[in-house]
Order: C-alpha cells, then structure tokens, then sequence
C-alpha cells in the first residue's frame, strides 16, 4: 500500500501541487492526469524517490518512505521519459545489468521476447529506433517482480501491437495484486482492475 497525505510538489521555485493526498492498493491503479506542465512527471519522479517533496508523507505498507527507503526502492520500479538504457551495450547485456541489480524473476531473454524485441538482443543499443529502446526499458517489468509500477508515458513511440501487449501486461499485474502509478495520453482500459483518476492543475 502506497499512501500519500498532503503532498507538495515543486520545481525550482515553482509549486506545482499542494495538498495531495491518495492511496494506491494491490490490485489498483491510479492515473496522473493534467495538461503538460502541470506536474505528472514531478509527482511520479517525487515517489520514486528522485526528487524531494516540498512537503506532506509518503508511506509504504504503513511507515514514511524516508524511514524505509531501500526496501521501498526494492520494491519499486520507475520508467521515466528517458529509457534509461546504456547505449553501448546491447538489450541483452543492459537487461543482464538490471538484473544483477534488482531480483530478477524471469531470464533477460524471455523477458526481451516478451516485448517483442528478442531479435535485437545482440544489437548495440545505439543503433535501435526510438520504439525499440522504449521496448527494452519495459522489458524490465517482465524481467523483476517490483509489486509498484511506476510508469511516465510509457506507451511514448510505441506501435499499436506493442501498446495493446503493454496493457496486457498492467492488466495481468494488476490481477497478481501489483499496484500502478501512471501517466499517459492514451485511452487505458486495464480490464476489471480499480483505476483512479488524480487530475493536476494546469498554470
């Protein structure tokens, strides 16, 4: 359980959001919406633990963040805008990394198949397509067993095949009892899971 009281979120000098209180349970999905500027990328960046807040708590399973941050990041996975993907190694070796980093569940190819990237796991990086390193980020939600996904845009350069199998994939780890933070601009439509709607201002 993720659970957020009176949340303030900044950059630079600037309040983006005040006052923000939700909570995020297994099985649940919540949806950052609002026009760009309004702070989604802020909000999510703020519990993954990336930037500090301007104010309020984050607990998880009970206990503030800041009392708990290792295991909590042990239990979180954040994709960001950037792919976060080093681009003179290949898919395989990358995922190989993450891997020895963060518990993995599943082998780096099995999870490179699942994403539909398996034929590039021997290509340096450097010279896939925007889609295809988007691809190799995500393979990292089949790779580790994080019961948290926090997710920005992460349908960003996807093909319509793609998009509909990384909703099949939210919907099944919504159904195992994960939990997702997300934003995007597409329709999502994550099956029988609860989904809210946190709606940030604009200005």
């Amino acid at each position: 359980m993720l659970q957020v009281e009176q949340l303030a979120i900044s950059r630079g000098e600037r309040i983006l959001a005040t006052d923000l209180g939700f909570q995020v349970g297994p099985g649940e999905a919540l949806v950052a919406e609002g026009p760009n500027g309004s702070g989604k990328t802020t909000l999510l960046r703020t519990l993954a633990t990336l930037s500090p807040p301007s104010g309020g708590t984050i607990y998880w399973q009970g206990q503030p963040i800041a009392e708990v941050t290792e295991a909590y990041r042990g239990e979180m996975l954040f994709l960001g805008h950037n792919p976060a993907i080093k681009l003179d190694l290949t898919p395989m070796e990358n995922l190989k990394v993450y891997a020895r980093l963060g518990g993995a569940v599943t082998e780096p190819i099995a999870a490179l198949e699942g994403m539909g990237i398996r034929r590039y796991a021997a290509t340096r990086c450097r010279h896939l397509s925007a889609g295809q390193l988007r691809r190799v980020a995500l393979a990292r939600l089949i790779l580790t067993a994080a019961p948290l996904w926090i997710l920005d845009e992460p349908f960003t350069a996807l093909d319509r095949q793609t998009i509909d199998g990384l909703s099949s994939l939210l919907e099944e780890h919504l159904a195992e009892g994960g939990s997702a933070i997300i934003t995007t601009h597409q329709p999502l439509s994550l099956g029988q899971a609860r989904v809210s709607r946190l709606p940030l201002g604009g200005g």
